[in-house]
């Protein structure tokens, strides 16, 4: 684990007095993507100038360690303070309700419906987590392979085997190694099987996860692995679970056409440079819309900390709407604070293509089904983002047909649903 020390001049001064400042120090565990644990770590500088005798500890880790690990070391009871998290729902068993700490009127104004995402259920009015980084998923092409190979850019309406019969052509005509790519990732897979028409509730409002859309797109999907059209070591490299992007073949530019989200950019305008040229294209269309699905994580604090109140007040000062501002300027996402969204942010020294494509990303949230911030926001969705990408492996590497991986797959979900009732 890469751990990063940050401590103000208010604490050197206390280094005589070192139980109090032990006494108030606080452990943050961060999911290193782009720049923003480096960003997080400047401004909460800030707030250990406004509370001396408060050290505020960051340990910055692979996103991996906070899917796989950070679950595991809250059921043990040896979990951080503070951490940065995408299962929103999944952990909120193990959050801290900040609301006696915080003005919660305007936790309410500012970020809205977004903090059902954090809740147990529809009866939980708890305020237990800071959106940082607002998401949507949707594709980026290499725009300057399209350019070499002569092939149009598809329609903004274009849909699944539109993008698919281009970007093999592309992968044809220049010699890429990888026409499509999409991280092996339950959430990503579900705005296109949304876009297809897959409802992920019944008529009852139950989580549903097979039904004709699903199973639909999931054909599709299998068959693109089995014809060279997708990456297969993305998907058929990895078991269980385990996350995997695709992210270095596309910087690399090796991959024409990649399914992932708008948390790329800080990255791909870093890395990519002028080596070429790349653009949002969002996400295809089919008979459910084109959907892709909204989410991104947030920072929370744990029920098992030592110092609620600190924790609560750390996590505040991040939501103010200056500091707010400056973190989503900074580390080029997408405001989920409303009067930061309404008021514009000013990207700090983003190039033309960031700015691009932060401008097409925040295009895209409109286009977002209902269905796909229901599926977000659901406590149980974390479960079946893990049976998606288990069973459609299985069905990739031939393991299952597609048919009994489905089978599987509502029968996990079943199990699932009766363990947590």
């Amino acid at each position: 684990m890469k751990s990063i020390f940050y401590k103000s001049a208010a604490i050197a001064a206390l280094m005589g007095s070192a139980a109090p400042a032990m006494s108030q120090e606080i452990r943050f565990m961060c999911g290193s993507d782009g720049n923003n644990c480096e960003v997080w770590a400047d401004i909460m500088s800030r707030f250990e100038t406004e509370n001396p005798g408060v050290s505020v500890v960051l340990d910055a880790v692979p996103y991996k360690a906070i899917l796989e690990n950070l679950p595991i070391q809250l059921a043990a009871g040896t979990g951080p303070d503070i951490a940065g998290v995408t299962d929103l729902g999944g952990l909120n068993e193990y959050y801290l309700d900040l609301t006696p700490h915080i003005d919660a009127d305007y936790w309410n104004a500012s970020f809205g419906d977004i903090l059902n995402w954090y809740r147990g259920g529809p009866e939980d009015n708890g305020i237990y987590g800071l959106h940082t980084q607002m998401t949507v998923t949707g594709a980026y092409i290499n725009r300057t392979l399209f350019d070499q190979a002569y092939v149009a850019v598809p329609a903004e309406d274009a849909d699944w085997d539109a993008w698919a019969a281009a970007a093999r052509q592309v992968a044809e005509k220049t010699g890429a190694e990888y026409p499509m790519a999409m991280d092996r990732s339950g959430h990503r897979i579900a705005g296109p099987a949304i876009s297809y028409g897959a409802q992920y509730f019944d008529v009852s409002g139950a989580p549903m996860l097979v039904d004709e859309g699903f199973q639909g797109y999931v054909e599709k999907f299998v068959g693109w692995h089995e014809d060279g059209t997708m990456a297969r070591e993305v998907w058929a490299g990895q078991g269980g679970s385990s996350y995997q992007d695709a992210a270095n073949e596309f910087i690399n530019g090796e991959l024409v056409y990649y399914y992932s989200g708008s948390w790329q950019v800080g990255k791909f305008d870093e890395q990519i440079g002028d080596f070429f040229d790349w653009q949002v294209v969002g996400s295809p269309c089919g008979a459910g819309g084109c959907s892709g699905m909204p989410g991104g994580s947030g920072l929370v604090g744990f029920k098992q900390t030592k110092h609620p109140e600190v924790v609560a007040k750390l996590i505040d000062f991040l939501a103010r709407e200056d500091n707010y501002a400056e973190m989503t300027a900074r580390t080029r996402n997408i405001p989920a604070h409303l009067s930061v969204a309404s008021s514009g942010v000013d990207y700090v020294d983003a190039s033309a293509p960031a700015a691009a494509a932060l401008n097409a990303w925040g295009t895209q949230l409109p286009k977002v089904s209902p269905i796909a911030f229901a599926y977000q926001g659901h406590p149980q969705n974390r479960a079946m983002f893990n049976i998606t990408v288990q069973r459609v492996t299985q069905a990739i590497v031939g393991e299952l047909s597609i048919d009994d991986a489905m089978a599987r797959a509502k029968d996990d979900l079943k199990a699932v649903l009766e363990e947590t009732q």
